[in-house]
């Protein structure tokens, strides 16, 4: 709940942590995103596919900072589930971090169809950035990241520009996948047609999976139920101490 900075510290470091802001709004606010509502089984689904896609955009975000470290600059994930726009974008600037030497676009889609949801989503929004029809948004994005090492506004913006350079661009798609996916042929068969992105590389191609053994929709479930025992403690402990 707007305590990225925070998290990134606890992955750093590896150690569990409660929350550095434990007021009662922030707790009840989290609480609701984590939680399916509806009145019917219509609403309730909707509410099911928002909440998980929210939860795997984070699990997303934890996966590239616990494999890059502090050294990058990475987007924070939506605050809320329902918000549009770029998934993650990730900026690896140069040893004077005046600018940037890699820029990293993140599709993160949960879902029982990856393949459909590769070839019909995620490439559609690709292909928009390839040519470069979203660009506004993606230099905004990046300069208000690369703001935050100390460039002043014009300085930013300016290095921001790179991010439109396929040069210097990768694409990272992350879906979930089942146990009976998890291969090298099926992953292959899963990313077919990645390289319609021209005039790149295959190292400018990241294809990511989270393999979730069982019934998808479970596993986000127990994860979901997880996190909201642990808000349960951190406010019993808040609590205590009043």
């Amino acid at each position: 709940m707007g305590q990225a900075l925070h998290a990134r510290e606890i992955i750093h470091t590896l150690e569990p942590a409660a929350p550095l802001l434990t007021n009662k709004e922030l707790l009840d606010a989290a609480r609701q995103q984590l939680q399916i509502r509806g009145a019917n089984d219509s609403q309730r689904d909707s509410s099911r596919w928002r909440r998980d896609g929210f939860i795997f955009e984070v699990v997303s975000w934890i996966a590239a900072r616990l494999a890059h470290g502090d050294s990058v600059l990475l987007k924070d994930p939506h605050l809320k589930s329902t918000t549009q726009g770029i998934d993650g974008l990730m900026l690896e600037l140069d040893a004077n971090a005046t600018e940037i030497a890699w820029a990293t676009l993140f599709e993160d889609k949960c879902t029982e169809r990856p393949r459909d949801i590769f070839r019909d989503d995620v490439m559609k929004v690709f292909h928009e950035h390839h040519e470069n029809k979203r660009g506004p948004e993606l230099i905004a994005t990046a300069a208000s990241l690369i703001a935050g090492v100390g460039l002043t506004s014009r300085a930013a913006t300016q290095a921001a520009e790179r991010v439109l350079d396929k040069e210097h661009r990768r694409y990272r798609a992350a879906l979930t996948i089942d146990k009976s996916a998890d291969s090298q042929d099926r992953r292959r068969a899963l990313f077919k047609d990645y390289d319609e992105l021209n005039g790149i590389t295959q190292d400018q191609r990241v294809g990511a999976t989270l393999v979730v053994e069982g019934d998808l929709r479970q596993f986000f479930d127990d994860l979901a139920a997880a996190a909201l025992a642990a808000l349960a403690a951190w406010e019993k402990v808040e609590t205590s101490h009043v």
